[in-house]
């Protein structure tokens, strides 16, 4: 496929966005300015950039615990992460979420979940709204390679397939659950295998290759718009951080150091920035850059979000239930 330098460029800044984002929030953690719980989202910066690129609006995406990636890549504006990370009034949820409740209804992210495939029944009702209502779009619903291990997960797939919904499964495979890798968990490294089995056209792609992300799921969603039902597709990625915060979970044996840096030697921001610079679609010099007007925005999101006003307490039972009109 043939791209444009703006797009091109677009997928860049996002990833540096992302990636400049939860570093800056891990050392928040660190430092002990943030007490949310933090899934970070470093390493796997291709998947959400790649996938919400083949998106607009209209389409929706449903998240997990590991969310930032998501909504940034969504369009989420990152002073509003940045808000709601501190629990401030002016972020996304209006400081009620945290971490891991963030939303963009604006821009097509309905919400994320704390809890594990918490996102994988709720991602269907809008679908399925729309078929009934012969609406367009897609609902996008990303979840890890440990969710196939819940009960929801297969309801979820069988619901889509017999109803033949416009879903796309994203499975971020990043080889670990909180704690135990794929290998120890799983008889064999099936998951792919499973969902076709359920009756969804599955694939898998490199994580770590933006275009490749885009091109699988652009072709999903246009199988999916087209009638052909539910897709599924398996991202093989790495997370560089831990389960959740800013160690490795190497101190403690969950990993080893090798197999951090063979998959930090596939870092999809190296890779992609290499690979735009070897074919003249950027310099050196507008990558730095480039990465210095990321660094900017990060910084000003920062300020923004810790500078902003706590929620009222007045306001506390506000939203728990709906509105009515008397």
């Amino acid at each position: 496929m043939e791209y444009s330098k703006e797009f091109l460029e677009q997928l860049l800044r996002k990833m540096l966005l992302i990636r400049q984002s939860e570093t800056r929030i891990a050392q928040l953690v660190t430092d002990k300015k943030i007490a949310t719980p933090c899934h970070l989202y470093v390493g796997q910066e291709a998947v959400a950039v790649g996938a919400c690129a083949a998106l607009t609006d209209e389409d929706y995406v449903f998240s997990t615990h590991r969310s930032h990636g998501h909504f940034l890549a969504k369009g989420g504006e990152v002073k509003r992460l940045f808000a709601e990370i501190f629990c401030r009034k002016d972020g996304c949820s209006g400081g009620r979420g945290g971490s891991m409740h963030l939303c963009a209804p604006q821009k097509g992210l309905l919400g994320s979940s704390s809890i594990v495939a918490g996102c994988l029944g709720i991602g269907l009702g809008p679908a399925m709204k729309r078929k009934i209502m012969g609406e367009g779009g897609v609902s996008v619903i990303f979840h890890g390679d440990c969710v196939p291990e819940e009960g929801i997960w297969h309801e979820s797939l069988n619901f889509a397939a017999v109803n033949k919904l416009p879903v796309i499964y994203i499975c971020e495979n990043n080889l670990y659950a909180a704690s135990l890798p794929l290998a120890e968990r799983r008889v064999s490294d099936n998951i792919p295998e499973v969902a076709a089995a359920h009756g969804l056209r599955s694939e898998v792609v490199f994580g770590n290759d933006v275009l490749k992300v885009y091109e699988a799921v652009k072709a999903a969603v246009e199988r999916a718009k087209n009638g052909e039902g539910p897709q599924f597709i398996e991202c093989r990625t790495y997370r560089w951080l831990g389960h959740v915060g800013p160690k490795d979970d190497i101190d403690v044996g969950l990993r080893n150091q090798a197999e951090l840096d063979e998959w930090k030697e596939k870092c999809p921001i190296k890779a992609f920035s290499n690979k735009l610079i070897s074919e003249g679609v950027i310099n050196q010099n507008e990558y730095e850059e480039m990465k210095e007007s990321v660094g900017s925005v990060v910084e000003a999101a920062e300020v923004f979000g810790y500078t902003s006003q706590r929620p009222d307490p007045s306001t506390l039972m506000k939203h728990v239930y709906s509105e009515v009109e008397k």
